[in-house]
Formats: C-alpha cells, structure tokens, sequence
C-alpha cells in the first residue's frame, strides 16, 4: 500500500504538466522519501514475523539503524522546507515562482538530505564504538538506536546526552520552522477578504499539517522524553506509527484533501479533459 500510493503520487504529478510546481516537487521527494523509509524496515520485520529465525547480522542491524535514522532524520528538515514553501505561497503568491524557482527548490531539498544524513553519520559513529555485552537481543521489529545503546555493557550517559543534543537542533528547528510559517500563513488568511480565498488557503495546508502532525507526534513524544519515562511497549507503537502508518497515509492524505491531484488522476485513468 505504501509503494502503490506514494509510487502513484510520484507518476500523477510527472505525467500532468498542471502539477509541475515547486509545491508537487516537494511532494514527489517526499513520497520517494517515504518509499525508500519502509523499503529499508518492513522487508526485514515481516522476515521476522513470517520467519522461523528472528536474527539479523550486526552489520545488517547497523546499516538498517543508519540508513533509517538518516531517512527519518532527512524528513524532520524536508517537512520544514515544506512548510515554508506553503508559507511562500500563501503570504507571497504573486512573487511565489520567483522566490520558489527550480535552483532553491533543489538547494532547499539537497540541504534536507545531507541534514539527515549528517546526523546519521554522528549518530551511528557514536553507536558504533559503544561495547556489546550479554545476550543482544533486539527487544523491537527494527534496529533502532534507543534499543541499541541498551545493549552496551559501559556506561551510555556521555553519548546518550550528545545525541540527545543532536535530536533536540534536528527536531526543534524545523519545529519552530513549521510553527512559524503557519503562525505567518494563519494571520495572512484571516485577513483576506473572501471567503473562497480562505477555503482554497487552509485547504492547500491542512494537508501538510496533518501529516507534520502525524511524524512530528510521535517522534519527539519517543525521542525528546526523559530516559527513565521509556517504555518499550509503547516504543514499539510510536515506531510503528512514523516507520509504516504516517508513508502509507501520506498518498491518501494529499489525495482526498486535493482537488488538482484528483483531477490528475482522473485526467490520466479515465481520459476525464476536465
């Protein structure tokens, strides 16, 4: 489900020319970002589900820790440049194309990607040297870096503090980004005048908001609370939520709310010339 829709959206704003704007650029990323997120932790979990072994190599265990962290890591950035483009759009429409232009949209998205992956790499370096000890069992359906440092036979807390240092820049700041923009955009449309201008605004951004919700929810509620609050149970659930739920509703989320990509659907599934 999650390949179908977000392989759906990739090809429905490719193939219409009406969708290509920086706003559907940044929703391709987004979905071939969310492609590439569960391709890297649901093949390995329905292994273990379906599976009579439940191992996974140590190499194995770190490659999926990083390249996730680094994907979810490059979503916290790529959701606040989101934001900030339909802060553009709505507050700056008549200078929107000019702002928002081809170079800046693929600078804004470079910029996002070597974010998450920078944070990977200090994360991951930071795992990596801490001592294995015991049984190391991986008590998660993915190899996940508070699970991880559990395994550690030293003492966690100097490298626990400065990656918890690391998530509170890589969450907060596009956090206050997102807050921003929408604190900007909802004053904007309460000034406008027409009714039909306010609907088409808060309609181009619920979409968006909902999803920031969605990811940004569960993530600061696992990553940002204190050691001694943990509870792997309820990691597991949080983990489910933006690992698998938050890339399968996303397709369905910017398509039920937008009419130009169910217009582009319709266009290009029942030759519909509307």
């Amino acid at each position: 489900m999650t390949l179908m829709g977000n392989t759906a959206i990739i090809l429905v704003s490719l193939l219409d020319s009406r969708l290509h704007t920086p706003m559907y650029f940044f929703l391709r990323n987004l979905s071939f970002l969310d492609m590439c997120f569960t391709t890297c932790i649901v093949p390995q979990m329905l292994v273990n589900i379906w599976g009579a072994s439940k191992k996974v190599s140590y190499v194995g265990c770190m490659v999926q820790y990083s390249v996730a962290l680094a994907l979810g890591s490059t979503e916290c950035v790529f959701l606040a440049v989101m934001a900030v483009d339909r802060y553009v759009a709505v507050c700056w429409p008549l200078r929107y194309v000019t702002i928002m232009h081809q170079q800046i949209c693929h600078l804004l998205t470079a910029l996002s990607w070597f974010s998450g992956f920078a944070n990977s790499l200090f994360e991951s370096s930071l795992t990596i040297i801490l001592p294995l000890c015991g049984h190391h069992h991986v008590d998660h359906f993915l190899c996940e870096v508070l699970v991880i440092v559990k395994l550690s036979c030293v003492d966690t807390g100097p490298a626990e503090l400065k990656m918890f240092i690391v998530r509170v820049i890589i969450l907060a700041l596009p956090v206050c980004t997102i807050l921003t923009s929408y604190a900007c955009i909802a004053r904007a449309v309460l000034k406008m005048q027409s009714a039909e201008g306010q609907q088409k605004a808060f309609g181009t951004c619920a979409s968006h908001l909902v999803v920031v919700l969605l990811f940004y929810g569960t993530m600061m509620f696992m990553y940002l609370q204190l050691k001694s609050n943990y509870s792997q149970t309820q990691g597991k659930v949080l983990a489910l939520v933006y690992t698998i739920v938050t890339p399968t509703l996303n397709p369905l989320i910017y398509t039920l709310r937008n009419k130009e990509v169910k217009r582009a659907i319709r266009k290009l599934i029942w030759k519909d010339p509307v």
